[in-house]
């Protein structure tokens, strides 16, 4: 118990430092929310989503789930995601993996982890889309890392087929979908050069038929 009441003693100590550094910080923040960042990131407790990009509490809209995945059924990342560029007009969408991610490493050993285990069968997909890519080098960290790169590409790939990031460019929205990894051994970004800002590139069968939209 005394573990647990320190943090309350450290969010005293935050809290003051900020309002210190930033008179009426928090009055302006409890007013608007206004990011132009959406983060997508694994939940992996090593990833602090502000703190590595250097952004304050109000600058990043920030969905975290196991293996940083976009899946198509998931409800929570579909409204996270809905909300971010329909109602907070974020200009960025930064997918973002971690070298090192246990949820892949799991799904590329076939390790038994739980209920987990589900949802870490999307990522056995990817795996499956590059097998002779992965399989092709010898060194397991190697491969582990080139997994964790490709399911970040995938997951980039997945956000430019849902119908809110494809209406929202076809309204001429500003928007542009990253994706990135961060190295745990020196805390830098790899930008993994997979930006889309337009419909350009998507494989047709993968558009949204946006007739209907346009007339509304």
């Amino acid at each position: 118990m005394p573990d647990f009441k320190q943090l309350f003693v450290n969010n005293k100590n935050w809290a003051d430092r900020i309002e210190q550094e930033q008179p009426g910080f928090f009055k302006q923040l409890s007013e608007q929310q206004a990011p132009e960042y959406l983060w997508i990131g694994c939940s992996d407790s090593r990833v602090p989503a502000n703190e590595i990009v250097g952004l304050l509490p109000g600058e990043l809209f920030v969905h975290r789930n196991v293996a940083n995945l976009v899946v198509h059924s998931d409800m929570n990342c579909l409204s996270v995601l809905q909300y971010a560029i329909d109602i907070l007009k974020v200009k960025h969408i930064l997918v973002v993996g971690h070298y090192g991610c246990g949820g892949v490493k799991a799904a590329m050993t076939k390790q038994r982890v739980g209920f987990v285990d589900n949802w870490l069968r999307n990522v056995k997909d990817v795996y499956v889309m590059h097998r002779d890519k992965v399989d092709g080098l010898s060194d397991e960290n190697e491969r582990l890392n080139l997994l964790i790169e490709l399911n970040v590409m995938e997951q980039v790939r997945n956000l430019c087929h849902t119908s809110f990031v494809q209406e929202a460019w076809e309204r001429g929205q500003e928007l542009t979908v990253h994706g990135w990894v961060y190295s745990l051994r020196n805390g830098r970004v790899k930008d993994l050069r997979v930006s889309h800002s337009c419909n350009d590139k998507i494989d047709d069968i993968y558009t949204v038929d946006l007739a209907e939209f346009i007339k509304k």
